[in-house]
């Protein structure tokens, strides 16, 4: 592993979907989430983080330092009993261990924080207060994402689908075709910021220059490699950083964020945009404070 990251970061992440549902809301039948209040479409950081950890899993493929700890069908306690056989201690021992080596809650975290890439990036809660459970402690990552919220205005449709597969002999007797639908939206352009702590970095789990480069890797292919019928045409088409010269930052994020504009490429244009190419990005470089750089990739 190299050394912890030196340096603050904000960064933008734009990507859109065509004739897909990014994000269902379980809560509204799984339809796409908006924002009931202005009709923007909305993702969640779940959602995001869902798959770049995807992403690492797939390209490190549980290479030492690489794992994910929040992971289909591997229960948390599985990983954590892993971090006590490691030190040494179970259940029942572990409190008078405690006694005897105050660091111990420390090594624990260390050891969870070194083997598990997304624990290390998110950060996590490894308490479950279950009975018998394991506590390997809660670790505030140094990436966070907000939630993604679309540039305009988005509209549902509930598109009718049908199939010639029956489910059963007795309706297969009385009709030829089954109906379903798919929730999509036509077209949305959506806008996601994130920050990264390099002092969290330092301080707590670590994240290292090494970790930085593959979160910049996993956010541009995140939706490469998880296409589904139901997501529709999804891309990364940004995704703009920003790297401050020190540990605690040069300026508040809000005005790094505000250089970042998106506008319809044609302003008078009465039809809803269809695709990437209907909008200008644009960044005010010569706005950013001093020690504050911008890369744009993608």
């Amino acid at each position: 592993m190299s050394e912890p990251i030196k340096n603050r970061y904000e960064f933008v992440i734009l990507f859109d979907v065509e004739n897909g549902n990014p994000n269902g809301d379980p809560d509204a039948g799984n339809m796409p989430r908006v924002d009931a209040e202005t009709g923007l479409g909305l993702v969640t950081d779940v959602c995001l983080k869902r798959k770049i950890r995807n992403y690492v899993e797939m390209v490190k493929e549980d290479a030492a330092g690489y794992r994910i700890y929040i992971k289909d069908g591997v229960p948390l306690n599985r990983s954590d009993a892993e971090a006590y056989v490691q030190l040494d201690v179970n259940e029942k021992t572990v409190k008078e261990k405690k006694k005897n080596d105050p660091e111990l809650d420390r090594k624990i975290r260390d050891w969870m924080c070194a083997n598990f890439y997304d624990i290390r990036t998110f950060g996590a809660v490894m308490t479950t207060f279950v009975k018998g459970a394991l506590n390997c402690g809660q670790v505030r990552g140094p990436v966070q994402l907000g939630f993604a919220r679309s540039i305009e205005p988005v509209m549902p449709q509930e598109v009718t689908i049908t199939r010639v597969a029956i489910t059963t002999e007795a309706d297969a007797e009385r009709k030829g075709t089954e109906m379903g639908r798919k929730d999509i939206i036509p077209y949305g352009l959506y806008r996601c910021e994130g920050y990264i702590s390099a002092n969290l970095a330092r301080k707590t789990t670590g994240f290292s220059e090494d970790d930085l480069q593959l979160l910049w890797e996993a956010i541009l292919n995140m939706f490469e490699h998880d296409r589904s019928a139901a997501r529709g045409k999804m891309a990364v088409r940004e995704l703009i950083v920003f790297k401050h010269d020190c540990e605690l930052g040069c300026a508040p994020a809000w005005k790094l964020f505000d250089t970042v504009q998106i506008t319809r490429r044609n302003a008078a244009d009465p039809l809803p945009a269809r695709s990437y190419q209907d909008y200008v990005v644009t960044v005010d470089e010569a706005a950013l404070p001093a020690g504050v750089t911008c890369q744009r990739m993608g």
